[in-house]
């Protein structure tokens, strides 16, 4: 049902702290002009714990102007299963195409409570769900047993892998087969991920780097591994920013750098500052200083789009 880069966009906000619908429209468009094939709003690098359900279905609402016919996904990562499903409910009511789950990221459910909830959400909104496994950040792991509990269900489309173990991939696949749609959701994994059978990124940097990203998921689609590889080398160092506390903070300074927003989160997170700043300006600008000629890319049989290379 779903394959490509799906970026987990950032939420733009003004000087006063409210949603900055032109700046998003804005950075989504980029997104959707490199090829990407969706977008989900408002997870963890979206700061979706940091917003008010109304202003999450706003920035559902402008994501969906930019992405025409592509699918956007909500991310519903509430604390508590009721409020998850209340706005589980509200997303499909303003047509989102599905649902990226998170198990409470307060609670840490037992295997139990976590197939409950993630049913609970699902009938709730009777959308498309992609299941959200990330252990080490929510302490809380979807394992592959848990998996084929919730096989049963159609509405359970998809899996945004990110144990950080790429093991769990090849362990998925030989239990489903094609039963549920592969992510990979760990940037600087992608690549092995995607030598392995994911046949999806939903990427952090692409918010930076569109082109690059879609680049290197097209290259492997079309079985160019070595122009792919080369592409992930130069590209690590940034994908090393998305595995940290300060995912959000640095992935916003990236895209300051590199496609000229501005880098304001809601507190109690605050713009980088110091040394660490710093450190992750010369990442980004020797990046930059070294960014490499994309080769021209094949249109992809799932795409509608003709991609081509950055010049």
């Amino acid at each position: 049902m779903w394959t490509g880069v799906f970026p987990a966009v950032t939420t733009k906000f003004t000087a006063d702290d409210r949603l900055d619908h032109a700046e998003m429209e804005r950075c989504y468009s980029l997104q959707m002009e490199a090829g990407c094939d969706g977008i989900i709003v408002c997870g963890s690098l979206g700061e979706g714990p940091m917003l008010s359900p109304d202003e999450k279905i706003e920035v559902l609402k402008t994501a969906q102007k930019v992405a025409g016919k592509k699918p956007v996904l909500l991310t519903v990562n509430e604390p508590g299963t009721r409020e998850a499903a209340a706005i589980a409910r509200r997303a499909a009511t303003e047509g989102a195409d599905g649902l990226m789950v998170v198990p409470s990221p307060i609670y840490h459910t037992n295997p139990e409570e976590t197939v409950a909830a993630l049913r609970a959400v699902a009938e709730a909104g009777d959308l498309p769900v992609m299941i959200y496994s990330n252990r080490l950040a929510y302490r809380v792991d979807v394992t592959v047993d848990l998996m084929e509990e919730l096989a049963s269900d159609k509405r359970f489309v998809a899996i945004k892998e990110s144990s950080d173990d790429i093991r769990r991939s090849t362990e998925i696949i030989n239990r489903f087969g094609d039963r549920y749609d592969l992510f990979t959701g760990v940037d600087n994994l992608a690549f092995e991920a995607l030598s392995v059978g994911a046949i999806g990124w939903v990427a952090g940097l692409v918010t930076a780097f569109p082109r690059e990203t879609v680049a290197i998921y097209q290259l492997m689609r079309q079985g160019r591994r070595e122009e792919a590889l080369a592409i992930y080398r130069w590209f690590r160092p940034l994908l090393d920013l998305d595995v940290s506390t300060y995912l959000v903070q640095n992935i916003k300074l990236a895209e300051v750098l590199a496609i000229g927003t501005n880098d304001r989160v809601r507190m109690p997170r605050q713009p980088l500052s110091g040394e660490r700043r710093k450190a992750v300006e010369k990442i980004v600008r020797d990046a930059l200083a070294a960014r490499p000629k994309l080769p021209s890319l094949q249109t992809s049989p799932r795409s509608t789009d003709k991609l081509v290379a950055a010049e």
